[in-house]
C-alpha cells in the first residue's frame, strides 16, 4: 500500500483519549510562565515550569514562532425584533489580502459564520459604535453562501475610517468554543501572545501564550536566535475530524507569510529548529514542499499547498535543496516576502524535513493536531498524554505545554 493510501486509511478513532471537562483550562496560568512544561527527550518524560524554558532548549537550536495577532472577529447585531445575529469573520474576500482589507475605507467583504441566520431574512443590519471617540454606523449585508460559510458585505459611515479600527471597536475576541463561557475583558490580553503583531487570526497560536518578556530575555541571554513566521489561524482549527477515516476530512486552508531572511537563516545558520506551536510547524514544513514543487516543476502554481501533496510520489530532496530553490526563486523575482496558503496535513507516516523540536499544548481528542503530535513522537503520544493526565496538567488553549524533542 502506498504512503498516500496509508494516510487516507488512518482511523481518527485511534487518536482518542478520555479528557474530563475539569481538565480543560478555562483561564490561563497567572503569570503566564508559571504554567507547567512537560519535557519529552528521546523517550524520557519529566516536567518543570515554563519559566525555565531556556534551560531546556538545546544550545544549537533556533526558536521559530508565529507572530499572528487575534482579531476581534465576533460581531453582534440586533434586529428590530430583538433577535441577536452573530457574525464571525473568518477570511477576507474583497480585498482578499488581510492588510488591505483591514485598511479598507467605506466597505469590504468577508467570509463569515452567521449565528441565528434563519432569523436574518434579508436587509441590512446596523449598529452604532464609537471608534476612537467618533460615532460610526456599521452595517452588515448578507450576499449569499460562500463555500460552507456566508458572504457578508460590511459598510460604514463615516467612510474614511479603516475597517480594522471598526473591528477593534465593535468586535469581541473569539475564545475557543470548548471553554463554554463568554469572552471577558481579561481575554483581550491573555488570548494574545506577547509577540503578536500581524493581525489576521481568529484563534491564538496557543503554544506561544506561555511566553513572557522574562522568558524571551532568558532565551536571548542563552544565545538562541528567535525568528518569526506568520500563519493566520482559522476557526477550523477547533473542528474535530468527523469522518471515520482521514480520506474524508478536508483540511482547512490557512494564509502564511514568510520573510526571505528567515529562509536564508534556515539555510545558513546550521542550527536545528524548535518550532513554537503546530502553526509554526505547518508553516515551516510547507516551505519545504513549496521548494520541492519548484524543483520538480519550475513553477509555483499560486503557492497553494494541497493536504495530500507530501504523501504523493516525489524524489527525495534535502531540506537544504528545497529551501535553496525557494530562496533562489524569491531572489530572482525580487520577493522579500512569500505569501502563500497551506492545507498541509501532518499525520503518522509524515517525514519531518525542517522541524526537530516542538513546543505545543495538549490537544483535543480526535483532532488533526493530535495526529501531528503522533507523527512527531510516534506512539509515545499515548505515554505523554497519560503522564500529563496523571500529573494534573491542564489541557487545551489555556492549558499547560510540552517541549517535544524526539
Amino acid at each position: 500500500m502506498s504512503l498516500l493510501s496509508q494516510v487516507k486509511e488512518i482511523s481518527i478513532n485511534d487518536y482518542s483519549y478520555d479528557l474530563p471537562d475539569e481538565r480543560i483550562a478555562k483561564y490561563p496560568a497567572d503569570p503566564r510562565d508559571s504554567s507547567r512544561l512537560l519535557l519529552y527527550r528521546g523517550g524520557e518524560i519529566s516536567d518543570t515550569r515554563f519559566s525555565r524554558l531556556a534551560d531546556c532548549l538545546a544550545d544549537d537550536t533556533m526558536l521559530v514562532y508565529n507572530n499572528t495577532r487575534v482579531i476581534h472577529a465576533r460581531l453582534f447585531f440586533h434586529k428590530e425584533s430583538g433577535a441577536r445575529i452573530e457574525i464571525f469573520c473568518l477570511e477576507p474576500l474583497s480585498p482578499a489580502d488581510y492588510a488591505r482589507n483591514f485598511q479598507s475605507r467605506g466597505s469590504c467583504e468577508w467570509e463569515c459564520l452567521v449565528g441565528n441566520l434563519k432569523k436574518w431574512k434579508g436587509g441590512a443590519l446596523s449598529q452604532q459604535i464609537l471608534v476612537s471617540g467618533q460615532p460610526c454606523t456599521l452595517r452588515a449585508e448578507h450576499l449569499g453562501t460562500h463555500d460552507k460559510a456566508q458572504r457578508i458585505r460590511f459598510s460604514w459611515e463615516p467612510a474614511d475610517m479603516a475597517f480594522g479600527d471598526l473591528l477593534e471597536a465593535a468586535g469581541q475576541i473569539p475564545i475557543p468554543p470548548y471553554l463554554n463561557r463568554e469572552s471577558e475583558k481579561s481575554d483581550e490580553t491573555t488570548y494574545q501572545t506577547v509577540y503578536s503583531r500581524i493581525e489576521g487570526s481568529v484563534a491564538a497560536p496557543t503554544a506561544g501564550l506561555h511566553f513572557t518578556p522574562a522568558v524571551l530575555s532568558s532565551v536571548d541571554e542563552k544565545g538562541i536566535p528567535r525568528l518569526e513566521v506568520t500563519l493566520h489561524v482559522s476557526a477550523s482549527t477547533f473542528q474535530p475530524v468527523k469522518s471515520a477515516r482521514m480520506e474524508g476530512h478536508p483540511m482547512h486552508i490557512e494564509f502564511i507569510s514568510v520573510e526571505r531572511s528567515l529562509i536564508e537563516a534556515l539555510l545558513r545558520s546550521g542550527r536545528t529548529v524548535t518550532a513554537v506551536g503546530t502553526t509554526s510547524v505547518r508553516t515551516l514544513e510547507s516551505l519545504y514542499w513549496f521548494g520541492v514543487h519548484l524543483l520538480e516543476t519550475g513553477r509555483h502554481d499560486d503557492w497553494v499547498l494541497d493536504q495530500w501533496y507530501p504523501y504523493e510520489n516525489h524524489r527525495e530532496y534535502t531540506a537544504h535543496e528545497a529551501l535553496q530553490a525557494l530562496y533562489d526563486w524569491m531572489l530572482a523575482e525580487g520577493q522579500d516576502t512569500l505569501h502563500a496558503c497551506t492545507r498541509l496535513l501532518i499525520a503518522p507516516g509524515y517525514r519531518f524535513q525542517i522541524v526537530r523540536a516542538m513546543l505545543t499544548n495538549f490537544h483535543q481528542p480526535n483532532s488533526t493536531l493530535l495526529l501531528l503530535v503522533s507523527a512527531f513522537v510516534g506512539e509515545d503520544w499515548r505515554r505523554i498524554y497519560r503522564y500529563a493526565l496523571d500529573k494534573g496538567f491542564r489541557f487545551l488553549s489555556y492549558g499547560d505545554s510540552s517541549l517535544l524533542q524526539p
